[in-house]
């Protein structure tokens, strides 16, 4: 189907508004006025505009408070609707959006609604125009689909159909069912939005918490098949009202406009992309430095050995079981120290995930590799970090290990980490919502519940997707002060069945932990049961406690060297958190530690 998305949905003038939503692959737009009156472009340019852009321009919007008003009222509204429909005229739009009335002066009156609309179609009609009626979720008297669909019945007038507006519809829990009794050539105009679950004043919610399909809490999918059993042939169009999204750059958020709508129509039947191919298992997760000393020095400590280096590139691989750490110290590597830059997928198809990746618009990131080289596809994800996809190493089929020349050394004493058990990505402020989607719909994985943690120095949010055996765990956030310590930081959880030991061999291969409040253990002490001796292990190691319905959950972390830090993690197998209810603590100790130290 064709897909369109309102101006209202980005940032920027209404020029970089139209070209970013033709660089994304929208077919149209929905041309909001507020966009239009700002712009220095008259409608004929705008028109030329959108023509070399290949936009449709599908709809005209917002009209308001038109109908079931005393008669003066209404001469006033048909004057004004006459200028503006001249106006469409020139721009070549040919459908305009009609509000239910929010207007102290409206009447709780249907018959006196649908004569007006019918007198203002009469109008819309000699310029060429329909009209969509839309039931605003907090009309006057008007506020949900069905209502406004009786009125448009009643008036019945070709020129007089419905919009619908996934926002409107089930924000307010109406059954989307009653759609498929509207015959869907009435049905003139679908606007499509998501939202999270909020208990909250409906408006407020609409102009500042919208997002796009798959984003929210809301079935927009199974409303979406109501309008399409209907016979709709119209464009999916967004319209999101969204303070971040009005802020951030319009490029990237067009383009995870379109995602979502790809996402949805693959949904709902119309569409067939290539198959999410999840990935099993983390290969190795890279980090690039500009001074390779105190990472080695920190992987050294936690039990690391350098066995290989790359045949061609300044990168070894760091060791312990199964969990492998890439430092690279590249010359054309950025200078604002450590960062996590990139994570190996395990795939048990990676040509079909970059596949996935690329239809579902995820940046292609192209390689200077050799004949020799294995062949690695990688993406970008909306972070940054580089994502590739690796198959299964064996010795009968080494994948790409085989880039990699074995390097003897000696062995430091391990710490009993056997895996990565999750990474954790600080997202970009304006990017949270973008990466969730992507990391579901290009990746495949599962999303758990947004949760939201105190930091000091503001409000972090937090969401994990997971395989579902949890193999892949990825913690996404966002927040905290920018520069603060942690604001900007990335970590790797390290798996082990015994993390008071990993700690102990960690701090005495001169190892730093991080130190917790002793309030802390007091707390702990008044929340759980513990043997003789345990909490004091705990705090003299820095050790955090969390228990959930599945079990229990210890871990501890290191100090941060640059931009990344690590976390020791025993998990028993029924847990499935991340220690979220320690978050705050550890939060605070960190910038504790760094306001000590000096950085």
């Amino acid at each position: 189907m064709r897909t369109s998305i309102a101006t209202v949905s980005l940032s920027g003038s209404l020029t970089e508004k139209l070209t970013a939503a033709s660089r994304a692959g929208f077919d149209g737009v929905e041309i909001f006025e507020n966009d239009l009156l700002a712009s220095p472009l008259s409608p004929e340019e705008i028109r030329a505009r959108c023509a070399d852009l290949g936009l449709a321009i599908e709809l005209y919007q917002p009209m308001r408070d038109i109908e079931a008003v005393p008669e003066a009222e209404f001469a006033r509204n048909l004057r004004r609707a006459r200028h503006k429909f001249e106006m469409m005229r020139r721009l070549g739009a040919d459908t305009v959006l009609v509000c239910s009335s929010v207007s102290p002066l409206a009447e709780d009156d249907d018959a006196l609604a649908a004569a007006q609309l019918s007198q203002l179609a009469d109008l819309a009609q000699e310029f060429g125009v329909r009209v969509a009626y839309e039931a605003l979720a907090w009309g006057r008297h008007v506020s949900t689909y069905d209502h406004a669909w009786r009125i448009v019945e009643a008036a019945g007038h070709p020129a007089l159909g419905t919009c619908l507006d996934s926002f409107h519809i089930l924000s307010r829990g109406s059954d989307p069912k009653g759609i498929a009794d509207i015959p869907g050539e009435k049905i003139f105009f679908l606007q499509l939005a998501d939202a999270p679950l909020l208990a909250m004043d409906v408006l407020q919610w609409s102009r500042h918490y919208r997002c796009f399909p798959g984003q929210g809490g809301f079935d927009v999918a199974g409303l979406v098949r109501h309008v399409l059993s209907t016979g709709y042939d119209g464009p999916l169009s967004l319209e999101i009202f969204n303070d971040v999204f009005r802020q951030a750059e319009a490029g990237p958020t067009a383009v995870d406009a379109q995602r979502s709508l790809l996402v949805l129509q693959e949904a709902v039947g119309l569409s067939d992309p290539p198959a999410p191919v999840v990935p099993t298992g983390i290969a190795f997760a890279e980090l690039v430095t500009p001074d390779a000393e105190p990472v080695t020095a920190l992987l050294a400590a936690l039990g690391f050995t350098r066995t290989a280096r790359h045949r061609g590139k300044p990168v070894d691989l760091w060791q312990q079981g199964r969990a492998r750490i890439l430092v690279n110290t590249g010359p054309a590597l950025r200078r604002d120290g450590t960062a996590l830059a990139a994570i190996g997928l395990e795939s048990p198809d990676p040509e079909g995930a970059a596949r996935r990746a690329e239809a579902l618009l995820a940046p292609v990131l192209p390689r200077r590799r050799t004949p020799e080289d294995a062949r690695l596809d990688a993406v970008s994800a909306p972070d940054g970090t580089e994502l590739f996809f690796c198959a299964p190493d064996t010795p009968e089929h080494p994948g790409w290990r085989a880039d990699f020349a074995d390097t003897p050394g000696q062995l430091p004493t391990a710490t009993g980490v056997h895996r990565i058990d999750h990474l954790a990505l600080t997202q970009p402020w304006h990017h949270f919502d973008e990466a969730t989607l992507f990391h579901r719909s290009v990746l495949g994985l599962q999303a758990q519940e947004s949760v939201d943690v105190a930091d000091p120095y503001g409000l972090l949010r937090s969401r994990a997707v997971t395989t579902p055996d949890g193999s892949v765990r990825i913690a996404l956030s966002v927040g905290a002060a920018p520069g603060e310590e942690g604001a900007h930081a990335q970590h790797i959880a390290l798996a082990t069945d015994d993390v008071v030991a990993a700690a102990r061999r960690f701090r005495d291969s001169g190892g730093r932990l991080l130190r917790i409040p002793a309030n802390y253990y007091d707390d702990l002490a008044a929340r759980f049961d513990f043997s003789e001796g345990e909490l004091a292990t705990y705090q003299d190691l820095g050790i955090l406690y969390d228990r959930d319905a599945g079990g229990a959950f210890r871990h501890c972390y290191t100090r941060t060297v640059g931009r990344v830090f690590f976390e020791l993690v025993q998990r028993e197998p029924g847990y499935r958190g991340y220690g979220a209810q320690n978050a705050p603590v550890r939060l605070a100790a960190q910038h504790t530690a760094k306001r000590l130290t000096g950085g």
